[in-house]
C-alpha cells in the first residue's frame, strides 16, 4: 500500500497546532497562539513566519491601545492544505485498522 506524503510544513509539530488553532476562528492574535501551545515567543514567531511564506496564513500588524499587535488568520490556501492534511492522517488510521485484522505471512 502507498500512502499520500504529508504536507512537511504542517508535518511539524507546532505549525500543525497553529493551523488548527486557526481552523477554528476567524483570527488570533499572538498572545492567544502563545498561550494555547506553550511555545516559546522565539519559536512561536518562526513558526508563524513559516506558515506565512508558504501562503497559509496571513500576518497581520498593528496596534491595540498603543501595544503592537499581531493577528493571524489562515488563507483559503491554509485551509485546503489543512483539509489534505487530515483526511491524509485519517486515511493512514483507516488503512492500519483495515490491515490490522489481516494475517501477514
Amino acid at each position: 500500500m502507498r500512502f499520500k506524503d504529508l504536507d512537511p510544513i504542517l508535518h511539524q509539530q507546532l505549525r500543525l497546532q497553529i493551523i488548527s488553532l486557526l481552523a477554528g476562528t476567524e483570527k488570533a492574535d499572538f498572545n492567544f497562539l502563545l498561550e494555547e501551545t506553550g511555545a516559546s515567543k522565539g519559536n512561536l514567531s518562526v513558526q508563524i513566519k513559516k506558515l506565512q511564506e508558504v501562503g497559509y496564513i496571513e500576518v497581520i500588524k498593528g496596534y491595540r491601545n498603543n501595544y503592537p499587535l499581531t493577528e493571524c488568520s489562515l488563507t483559503p490556501k491554509g485551509r485546503k492544505a489543512f483539509e489534505i492534511y487530515v483526511e491524509s492522517i485519517e486515511n493512514y488510521f483507516r488503512a492500519v485498522n483495515k490491515d490490522s485484522g489481516k494475517k501477514k505471512s
